[in-house]
């Protein structure tokens, strides 16, 4: 295995920008480039993760690719996932030693429509989508699965977003913060039953940009690389009859896979959107929140970007590494309804 680190991390989100891709972009290139000193002409391959269908127009990627000043043409990629995918193109185009460095990114904008509806529209064609059900709404079934099940308790979900609502108020990048106590939490309406406001993403625009190295190249512009020492990804079943809402079984196996529980984790950040979900996924993966700080950043709960919210996550992960607040992360990614589809990082400084 070729080693390689995350060198670069730069981010913005914000309840509602007017800006267009490469208005959103150009700047965060911009900060990575001079916090390694890797221009243009010494980045090897460019990956990017976007919605084409959630931005309304076909090839709409193509625009922020102008903001990585692609003349001379550049290798470039492209996936229709959050960031985090494209850093995992990133990193296997490293491992397979076709490129030394790369720039990662991902963005998306929420403000312009009703996110939760267009969701909708990644379920089933024939049995789901047809009924047009909203993603709040089918988070609220997973939750109230679990609440009934004895698996989680809502005392427990408002103690999450107390915790981290007060862990935002350090990020300036939060969408949302404030501390208050989980009983004035748990005083508030019922928004979708059995969710209240504070068990809600945070929805945000903007977006994220990593720059990967492999060693010759990472100790040189970075003073403490962040060391991808294992990432995976799986994907739970798209039909909702085979799936049990209280697991998720993808996460298990990619948190298995790259040795999540193996050692000691400092900081482990969760792209879960929903109070339940960070409860779940703490289950799943193995993490002993005594031990690891859980989302210190305040985590997607107080700011999801819509095909970013992952590579966010990664890198909060790696920014604590490069820090020095943290040895050993983990930086976690998802997608799809129900926790679908996850992708587990595991980085770890020197």
């Amino acid at each position: 295995m070729i080693d390689v680190a995350i060198v670069g991390y730069s981010v913005r989100q914000a309840r509602e920008l007017a800006d267009n891709e490469l208005e959103l972009m150009a700047p965060l290139f911009e900060t990575v480039r001079a916090e390694t000193g890797l221009g243009p002409d010494r980045i090897d391959f460019t990956c990017s993760g976007s919605s084409d269908f959630l931005a309304g127009a076909a090839f709409s990627f193509v625009m922020s690719v102008d903001a990585t000043r692609p003349v001379p043409p550049i290798v470039e990629s492209h996936v229709e996932m959050d960031g985090a995918w494209a850093l995992y193109e990133a990193w296997v185009k490293l491992q397979l030693g076709e490129a030394k460095t790369a720039l990662v990114y991902g963005y998306g904008k929420s403000s312009p429509g009703s996110l939760r509806d267009v969701l909708a529209t990644q379920l089933d064609p024939y049995v789901v989508a047809p009924l047009w059900p909203d993603a709040l709404g089918l988070a609220g079934l997973q939750a109230r699965a679990m609440l009934d099940a004895g698996d989680v308790t809502e005392q427990a979900m408002a103690e999450i977003a107390a915790r981290s609502l007060a862990d935002a108020e350090s990020n300036p990048h939060a969408v949302r913060s404030g501390a208050r106590d989980a009983e004035a939490l748990l005083a508030e309406p019922l928004v979708h039953d059995p969710l209240r406001s504070h068990d809600i993403p945070e929805r945000a625009d903007g977006g994220a940009a990593v720059i990967l190295a492999t060693a010759e190249v990472a100790r040189d512009v970075c003073s403490r690389p962040a060391w991808i020492r294992g990432i995976d990804h799986r994907m739970d079943v798209h039909h909702f009859g085979a799936r049990d809402l209280r697991r998720a079984a993808s996460a298990e196996i990619a948190a298995h896979a790259v040795g999540a529980s193996a050692d000691r984790l400092d900081v482990a950040e969760l792209d879960a959107p929903f109070t339940h979900q960070e409860h779940l996924l703490t289950r799943a993966m193995g993490l002993d929140p005594d031990r690891t700080r859980i989302s210190p950043s305040g985590g997607s709960l107080n700011g999801h970007v819509m095909m970013a919210s992952g590579l966010v996550r990664i890198g909060e992960a790696a920014a604590r590494i490069h820090r020095g607040e943290a040895d050993r992360t983990l930086g976690h990614a998802t997608s799809g309804p129900w926790l679908q589809q996850n992708l587990a990082c595991v980085l770890e400084g020197e």
